[in-house]
């Protein structure tokens, strides 16, 4: 009850401008929540082969990836606001097209619309959000943030799933309901530019990072070998990003095909378990700095991924949907338990100048390796079969999760000593 009671004080005394900006969130995440877990067994039901799932996800998730470093310069160097109001305007609008338009064109024209412009608010909101609060507010904030995405996220998954079931059982058929659940999610996602419209924007002031009583100095060497430090640091990150990235798109965008293929399930069942899966990350996010005071931030993300290992495997050779369900919430909970120790490291280890490109280059990284893997994951499923399909590309999925873990122990166990009057970065 005291912690209910802290959670509606600290609501309370958000501003204006927070929760007009957690509401689009709220309402951009709902659409993107119903998309995420029904838009692939639209596809399906529209008579197209797994393939073209692939195609689709590959290409959307390459145009969100492209998109990343652009729109972050972009928005350090314009309104974020009128930005944010774009991205979720043109998110709408794609996303009402691909409730309706079923052509191979439209298809994948339209994935690439939904990508370009989803990336704005993946890229965005962070900075927006940060800029908008006093420091001292943004671990509460950001906490508020979070679970309020992944709840929006769960709401629209969910919700989605049972009321196309629930059309359904009045008559409807099943392309019909999905058509009116994913335009609904478009409308979602289209009005969450209306309370953007009414924040107030705050004054950007430029820091400058030239000294300014001298000019015509020139960039010293320890800076530019702290800056070389810097990016060395990053490409290690962006790598082991890129492998998880690659693992993870074998996998993650076709769970829900993968349920309802293999354990003939209904939408609602998938929807309610991939909604659970999203209220375990919430749990698991405050398991990990448990662990990692324990047994240090590098240790823990290792000992994290390596134990979701074997229910990974599990879920992928199982032939027993209870069995699967279990093992892909432990999974979850695991696997994405150490997203926000590894943010935290490398946040500790990079610069405070570079951290904005850090952080745009290591999503570039892990969009990547979703956007190439759609074909390869539809190759082993129309070849091998809904059983060994989704066995391989599981397996698979397995060993470079552990590949990844191991890099980035050997590149990351040791402390970085920062430069200067920084304090060593301990582990």
């Amino acid at each position: 009850m005291r912690y209910i009671h802290q959670v509606k004080k600290g609501w309370t005394d958000l501003s204006l401008n927070i929760k007009l900006f957690f509401l689009a969130n709220v309402l951009f995440q709902i659409g993107g929540g119903m998309f995420s877990v029904l838009y692939n067994l639209y596809i399906q039901g529209l008579g197209y082969e797994d393939a073209m799932t692939g195609r689709v996800v590959s290409i959307q998730s390459l145009a969100t990836a492209l998109m990343f470093i652009p729109v972050g310069l972009l928005g350090d160097r314009t309104s974020r606001k009128r930005l944010l109001i774009i991205g979720a305007m043109f998110s709408g609008l794609a996303f009402i097209g691909r409730s309706f338009l079923d052509s191979e064109f439209s298809l994948l024209s339209l994935a690439v619309v939904s990508g370009l412009f989803a990336a704005i608010f993946q890229v965005l909101a962070i900075p927006f959000l940060a800029e908008s609060i006093p420091i001292k507010q943004r671990l509460r904030i950001f906490s508020y943030y979070s679970s309020l995405v992944l709840a929006s996220q769960v709401l629209g998954s969910m919700g989605g799933g049972m009321l196309a079931d629930l059309m359904q059982t009045f008559g409807m058929n099943r392309i019909s309901s999905l058509q009116i659940v994913l335009a609904a999610g478009g409308l979602a996602t289209f009005a969450a530019f209306i309370p953007l419209l009414f924040i107030v924007e705050a004054t950007r002031t430029v820091k400058l990072k030239a000294n300014l009583s001298n000019p015509t100095d020139q960039p010293s060497k320890s800076a530019s070998n702290n800056l070389k430090s810097d990016y060395t640091m990053i490409g290690q990150f962006a790598l082991v990003q890129l492998i998880i990235g690659i693992g993870s798109g074998l996998v993650i965008p076709y769970l829900n095909l993968y349920f309802t293929n293999r354990f003939s399930v209904s939408l609602s069942a998938v929807g309610l378990l991939i909604s659970l899966g999203q209220i375990m990350t919430i749990v698991s996010m405050l398991i990990g700095p448990s662990l990692a005071a324990k047994v240090g931030s590098v240790k823990a993300v290792v000992c994290f991924q390596l134990l979701s290992l074997p229910f990974l495997l599990l879920t992928g050779f199982t032939n027993l949907f209870a069995i699967a369900a279990v093992s892909f919430l432990f999974r979850q909970a695991l696997m994405n338990a150490a997203n926000p120790i590894q943010s935290t490291v490398m946040i500790d280890r990079v610069s405070e100048s570079s951290r904005g490109i850090a952080n745009s280059i290591t999503q570039t990284a892990f969009m990547l390796g979703w956007a190439f893997m759609g074909p390869v994951q539809s190759y082993f499923v129309t070849t091998y079969g809904y059983y060994w399909g989704y066995a391989v590309t599981f397996s698979i999925t397995g060993v470079l999760y552990v590949s990844a873990a191991a890099l980035y122990y050997t590149m990351f166990r040791k402390p970085r000593l920062q430069p200067k009057n920084e304090s060593l970065v301990t582990d």
